[in-house]
Formats: structure tokens, C-alpha cells, sequence
């Protein structure tokens, strides 16, 4: 069981000359409001699995965290955490001290601390806590890595079109000028798209419209009615729309397997995957899931009402809902669609590289042969 309050009188040397001198004074001076705090996911993650060793080797709860907050090199999360062991020793209870700072310790993290609390498992709540974040970090880098790479190709060859707009084109521009040759349709499109680049008024219009956009696409994501509307096209765009998917789905088996396991009842799992989510069409689903199994539905009947989760997914929560395996298949689950990802971004990331190629030279091709067309016609008619 774990211990809360003041440590026992025979304390290790060790820990108590690893102790802040004034943890007090350091904790608050340059602090943000606990509110309004927020750490890095991956400082979050090695604490909690710091702080797992440390309860397993019997050391207090209290002094475990002042040992932690000692030699942490993030000097917000330091504080965080010598406040919390402050309030320890004070009498309150862990997940009371962790709702203090809700942009730090989400309520997944908090209830998972809450059962454990209850269960007497704190030690391997915590464990199973970081690995939902490891596993987490792990889906979030494998999305990243998906989806910036077509970034960096647009990127690419939006640079290359300017650069050879702006530096190359105008010189071409003066040279035909001086011919008086009469310019191909082609050509002299490329001409007037340099010229509106080059020009000041030109750019600054085009600056403004695409800040317009984001703009107004902002205030419209930021209603609900927005929100659902574009989270519910993500998942119909070609080639990342399933991958997109996948993410979403292997998130909440993760989520909802470590609640489950974690001994939390399933209808306040499912609430605290609501806030875990980040799309709002399967927020919407769980929500109206939540609705349906509170008035006796199955689980699995209940989350397929909206049709918005893959068969696949409804039916192997079927299966345990009828074999008690729940929380196992929905391990299972997420290791499939983990692979899945995996082998998605692969498939993905392996056809964007000639893809890159052939923008790039589509874009480059068409400028070079715009500039040498009237090069062709001039060659022609000397000849004849």
C-alpha cells in the first residue's frame, strides 16, 4: 500500500541529503498558475516512470516525489512537483493534488491515479500510465512523420517555382522584349505570374488572402457544428483519411484498455476517452455510446449506433463483451491498428518519394519550357 504524509524517522542518508534545501521558495518563484502550466509530454513520461521504481522500492510517496522534483532538468515540471509534495504532506490525496494542474495531468492520467489509489495499485498505475504515453508519443511520431512529408514536398516546390519566378523569369522577360518575338500563350502566362510575384502589391494580396483563410477557418473549426463537420471529412481524404483512422482507433483501444485494466467501470472509461480523443466525430460517438449502454444496450451495440468505428473494431468488442475478455481484445486491437500504422506510413512514405521527384520537375519543366517556346519559334523562323 502506498504511503501518503510525513516519511518514516529512519530515512536512507541518501534521500534526505537529495532533498531541496527550500523547496518552498523554488517552487513558486517564476511559476506560471497551476491552471495555466503545461509540460512536455516526453518529461511527463519519465516521470511517471521514475516515480513507479521509486514507490516499488518502498521509499514514501511524499519524499519520492522530492527526490524527483531534485534532479529533474525541467525546472517547471520541478516546481509542479514540489508543490504536489508539499500538499502530500499536508494530508491531501495524489489525484486531488494532480486535478491542481489539468494542462499537466489530464483527467485520463487523473482517474487511472484515482483507481489506484482505491485499488492499492498506485505502483503499477502509474507503470501502466507512462506506457500509454510511450504508446501515445509512439502513434503521434508515427502520424508526424506521415503527414510532413507531404508538407516538405509542397514546400519544396513552391520555393523552387518563386525562386525561378522572381530570379530567373524576369530576365528572360527583358531578353524577349528586345526581340519583339511574339510570345506562346504559355510563355506569356509564366510572364504575367512573375510579374504579380515580383510585384509588392501582388505578394501582399496574396499574404493577406491566405491569412484571411486560416483566419475564417479557424472561427469556423472553433464552433462545434465546424468542428464535426471537417473532423468528419478527415476521415473521407484519400490516402491519409484511413491512416487517420487508424490513429483515432488504436488511441482509444489503448486508452480504454489501460482504463478497463486499471479497474475503472467502462462508462466512466468511455467518458474520459471523450476528453482523451482529439476528433470530434468519435467524441460524438462515444458520447452517444456512453447514452445507449447507460439504458442497457451492449457496449458494442451502443458504439456502433452512429456507424462512424470499423466493423472490425465493434466486433471484437462483441466478443469480449460476450467472452469477459474485454479488456484483452481490446489490447489486441491496439496492436493491430499500431501495425497497421506502421505499415501505412511505410507505404505511404516509400510512394511519396517519386511522387517528390515528379512535382518538382512538373513544376520546373513547365517554367523551363514556357521560357524556351519562343526560343523554338524564333529558331523556325530563321530557318525558313
Amino acid at each position: 500500500m502506498v504511503q501518503y504524509g510525513e516519511a518514516p524517522a529512519a530515512t536512507p542518508a541518501s534521500l534526505r541529503s537529495a532533498a531541496p534545501p527550500s523547496a518552498a521558495a523554488r517552487s513558486v518563484r517564476g511559476m506560471p498558475s497551476p491552471e495555466r502550466l503545461k509540460v512536455p509530454q516526453k518529461d511527463l513520461l519519465i516521470f511517471f516512470r521514475q516515480l513507479a521504481v521509486i514507490l516499488q522500492s518502498g521509499v514514501p510517496l511524499a519524499q519520492g516525489l522530492e527526490l524527483l522534483a531534485s534532479n529533474m532538468t525541467n525546472p517547471k515540471l520541478a516546481a509542479c512537483i514540489t508543490q504536489i509534495a508539499l500538499r502530500l504532506n499536508a494530508g491531501e490525496e495524489l489525484s486531488l493534488c494532480l486535478r491542481q494542474y489539468p494542462r499537466v495531468f489530464k483527467p485520463i492520467m487523473v482517474g487511472l491515479i484515482e483507481a489506484g489509489e482505491a485499488g492499492g495499485i498506485l505502483e503499477e498505475v502509474l507503470d501502466r500510465i507512462a506506457h500509454l504515453l510511450e504508446q501515445q508519443a509512439k502513434l503521434r511520431g508515427q502520424m508526424i512523420g506521415a503527414l510532413i512529408y507531404p508538407v516538405i514536398v509542397l514546400v519544396l516546390a513552391i520555393t523552387i517555382g518563386l525562386a525561378l519566378l522572381i530570379f530567373i523569369v524576369p530576365r528572360f522577360e527583358a531578353m524577349f522584349s528586345r526581340l519583339g518575338a511574339q510570345l506562346p500563350a504559355l510563355t506569356q502566362v509564366m510572364l504575367n505570374l512573375s510579374r504579380f510575384v515580383t510585384n509588392p502589391a501582388g505578394m501582399g494580396m496574396v499574404i493577406a488572402l491566405i491569412v484571411g483563410s486560416l483566419l475564417l477557418f479557424r472561427s469556423y473549426y472553433g464552433t462545434r457544428a465546424g468542428r464535426l463537420a471537417v473532423d468528419s471529412r478527415l476521415f473521407q481524404l484519400p490516402l491519409f483519411g484511413g491512416l487517420l483512422l487508424r490513429y483515432e482507433m488504436a488511441s482509444l483501444s489503448e486508452t480504454l484498455a489501460t482504463l478497463v485494466n486499471s479497474g475503472i467501470p467502462i462508462i466512466d472509461g468511455l467518458q474520459r476517452c471523450i476528453s482523451a480523443s482529439s476528433n470530434q466525430l468519435i467524441k460524438n460517438t462515444l458520447a452517444r455510446a456512453i447514452v445507449l449502454a447507460q439504458q442497457g444496450q451492449p457496449l458494442s451495440l451502443a458504439l456502433d449506433n452512429s456507424k462512424a468505428l470499423p466493423r472490425l473494431f465493434i466486433s471484437m468488442v462483441k466478443i469480449g463483451e460476450e467472452t469477459g475478455e474485454l479488456s484483452f481484445m481490446l489490447e489486441k486491437l491496439a496492436v493491430f491498428y499500431n501495425r497497421e500504422i506502421e505499415a501505412a506510413v511505410t507505404a505511404l512514405t516509400k510512394a511519396m518519394e517519386p511522387l517528390t521527384v515528379v512535382v518538382v520537375a512538373v513544376i520546373v519543366g513547365t517554367i523551363v519550357i514556357s521560357l524556351y517556346l519562343p526560343m523554338f519559334d524564333l529558331i523556325r523562323a530563321f530557318k525558313k
